[in-house]
């Protein structure tokens, strides 16, 4: 009997899911034992003629890291979803929009501006890109930006969701022997819309350091900050921390050597806006009770936007500013 077939798509990223999956080291030996590798353009040579060309949910499992930030991205996402019988949103930028998402506080007219004229641009002709180019040997076409980023799940129905910037290695591996192990029948697969390869805590239940000293004046970064002490909270340190927000299921990697949780394990289980999650947490360590001041310090944070929602804008409730959500031509 042949074996049941792989997929993994990379879109609106950076790459470092794929290097990820890889990083599983000699575990991608049993995918290759278990599947049959239909797809994955970083890998293998592989054509989207040869996944038009298969039957409808041909593949068993399909892993897509990336948002949505143009129209290519928007195709294929409905080109794996017929063709995959289980999609999961797989990393930060699938599931939150990630680092690409921040772009949703600008249109693209001003993203673009902004790529072609900046100082460190060398372009004396103020080109843009063009969707459609004409050229000797025919017609060039590009995928046209789309208003603002958005999440996998936005575009098609999702089955399961693995968050992470990028997944921890060791989550990445728990899940392949899940999927394994249910098609030797040793196991059930989660419910639809799940969260798989993390917690359902907090950073802050993984990590190690001591909390409750609730001793803030003002927000620092963490350059600012003389030596952190290595057994004290990092927030109640004066550092911003994400730690109280972000879903459990890194080991609290960042906060355990020194440095601040950023949050790209998205919003923990039950927080419906990250950033709201994370004022709160963060007004709750201040040393006042006076609200005027409790406001004055939590206006002191360097970077909102980046601190609230670096990895979560595009699924938020925000979702985007208001700029975003106009009309852009290209």
């Amino acid at each position: 009997m042949s074996k049941p077939k792989f997929a993994m798509y990379w879109s609106g990223s950076c790459g470092g899911c794929e290097i990820a999956v890889i990083n599983i080291h000699e575990k991608i030996l049993d995918v290759d034992a278990n599947f049959d590798i239909a797809f994955w353009p970083v890998a293998m040579d592989a054509k989207v003629k040869d996944v038009e060309a298969l039957e409808d949910e041909e593949i068993l499992l399909c892993l897509w890291n990336g948002s949505i930030r143009n129209e290519e991205n928007e195709h294929m996402a409905h080109l794996m979803r017929k063709k995959s019988k289980l999609l999961v949103s797989f990393g930060s930028c699938a599931t939150e929009g990630c680092i690409p998402g921040l772009g949703n506080l600008f249109p693209v007219a001003e993203l673009i501006d902004t790529a072609y004229t900046t100082l460190t641009t060398d372009n004396p002709d103020n080109i843009r890109p063009q969707t459609v180019t004409q050229v000797p040997e025919g017609e060039i076409t590009i995928p046209a930006m789309k208003d603002r980023v958005h999440t996998l799940a936005q575009v098609v129905d999702v089955d399961y969701f693995m968050p992470g910037c990028p997944p921890e290695s060791h989550q990445i591996a728990a899940v392949i022997d899940l999927v394994i192990e249910v098609l030797q029948g040793k196991a059930e697969l989660p419910p639809k819309g799940a969260v798989i390869g993390a917690g359902h805590s907090t950073v802050c239940e993984e990590c190690p350091r001591q909390r409750n000293l609730k001793a803030i004046k003002a927000f620092r970064r963490i350059q600012d900050v003389a030596p952190l002490d290595p057994e004290l909270c990092i927030l109640e340190q004066g550092v911003p921390c994400n730690g109280p927000a972000t879903r459990s299921g890194c080991k609290a990697r960042c906060p355990s050597v020194g440095a601040q949780c950023i949050g790209c394990y998205g919003p923990a289980e039950g927080v419906v806006d990250y950033g709201a999650r994370l004022i709160t947490a963060f007004a709750s360590v201040i040393d006042s009770k006076d609200p005027e001041e409790i406001e004055q310090i939590l206006d002191g944070i360097p970077d909102p936007a980046g601190q609230f929602y670096r990895f979560n804008l595009a699924d938020s409730l925000f979702q985007a500013g208001a700029p975003a959500f106009k009309k852009n031509e290209v």
